[in-house]
């Protein structure tokens, strides 16, 4: 299996929050190579963000380091995602992941989900 990893100015971007967090998860879960983006149609507006742990990569995969973190993006998602930040905030008593995506042109009134051009 041939995978390609690329550099963070080519295609997503982690905050230092979010990489902090996602190295805390990672380190509880030993199998765990990463986190997958990507996203699913859902919603009113057509897609949301799925994420999920990475135990083995897929053929297709991109897979972006940022600093011994990996995001995996499957070849099919990268057109949605392209530079998306991931970012990990606190809303409240909430904790998540909020992806900020240039590719975005509409949402729905929830916030669940997004439509891309």
């Amino acid at each position: 299996m041939t995978v390609e990893t690329f550099t963070p100015d080519l295609g997503v971007s982690m905050t230092p929050t979010a990489i902090a967090h996602t190295r805390k998860q990672l380190a509880k879960k030993p199998d765990a190579l990463g986190i997958r983006l990507g996203v699913k149609k859902s919603g009113c507006s057509g897609y949301k963000y799925d994420t999920e742990w990475v135990t083995e990569p897929h053929e297709d995969d991109q897979i972006f380091d940022f600093d011994g973190v990996k995001v995996y993006v499957r070849q099919q998602h990268l057109g949605f995602v392209s530079g998306t930040e991931i970012d990990y905030v606190t809303q409240g008593v909430n904790s998540m992941f909020m992806f900020r995506n240039p590719n975005v042109t509409g949402e729905c009134g929830c916030g669940e989900s997004f439509t891309v051009s």
